[in-house]
């Protein structure tokens, strides 16, 4: 049950965080037995695990069988702060360090309608800048954020994605084209390509985020090529800087499990 060993152990805790998630896997009340057998415990020793957890309404026992099942209050709880509120709160730091960092605007956006919504912009400390509103919804096909998500859809959901997106007609003219750029982002785990939008434009796109659904969130580099004062910034160090925010990111949103 547990992921990692931690330097400060807390036995009862980790008992406790291993019922829940062990009732979370399952479709049918517990026994206390079956509890003990599922996480690998003896069953006296989780007894007041359980009465705990039952006295502060985690979790319900059947008054008949006996046997236990999660209650909603982990529900209510993880409804209490928006999952987008919380991806800005992790992210607002890591990403205005980013740009100072690499002297380059960034932005982060998540899949929204079939369409890349910016949530979050940091600007180049530059005079001269790109901005990004926040907000600002922008077509998958055209921005590297957009590739990047599409890259890591199940095979079902691409293609209901591809179809609400019109881009039926695009992947019949150029399907290998498009689909092996698809697979390419997916196995080097970033995108990097001339901005559709706007000229002068590098965009440098990382996943931040993956669920079993996709990637939930996209960080992007908008490097200005243009500039002087930038010059001697490539693209590979930008994407290195990017990749590490990113990894801070998934830190600090509890994400630990690799791509």
């Amino acid at each position: 049950m547990k992921e990692k060993e931690s330097k400060y152990n807390a036995p009862a805790l980790d008992k406790g965080l291993d019922i829940l998630e062990y009732l979370s896997s399952q479709s049918t009340p517990q026994s206390q037995t079956e509890i003990a057998a599922g996480i690998d415990k003896n069953a006296n020793e989780i007894y007041r695990m359980l009465t705990t957890l039952e006295a502060r309404n985690y979790i319900l026992r059947d008054e008949i069988s006996g046997k236990y099942r999660l209650s909603l209050k982990l529900y209510h709880l993880s409804h209490r702060h928006s999952p987008i509120d919380e991806l800005r709160k992790a992210a607002r730091y890591p990403i205005e360090e980013l740009a100072y960092h690499i002297r380059q605007s960034c932005h982060m956006s998540i899949l929204y309608m079939s369409k890349v919504l910016v949530i979050m912009h940091a600007k180049s400390p530059e005079p001269i800048a790109l901005s990004v509103e926040e907000g600002n919804t922008f077509p998958l096909s055209l921005t590297a954020s957009g590739k990047v998500f599409l890259a890591y859809m199940s095979d079902s959901v691409l293609k209901e994605s591809l179809h609400e997106s019109n881009l039926d007609d695009v992947t019949k003219s150029q399907p290998e084209n498009f689909f092996d750029t698809l697979k390419k982002i997916k196995k080097d785990g970033y995108y990097i390509k001339r901005s559709e939008l706007a000229e002068g434009v590098v965009d440098i796109a990382v996943p931040v985020s993956i669920s079993a659904q996709g990637v939930t969130a996209c960080l992007t580099v908008s490097r200005l090529t243009t500039l002087n004062m930038n010059k001697g910034i490539e693209n590979d160090e930008i994407l290195a800087e990017a990749l590490k925010c990113a990894e801070k990111i998934r830190s600090r949103i509890g994400q630990t499990t690799p791509f």
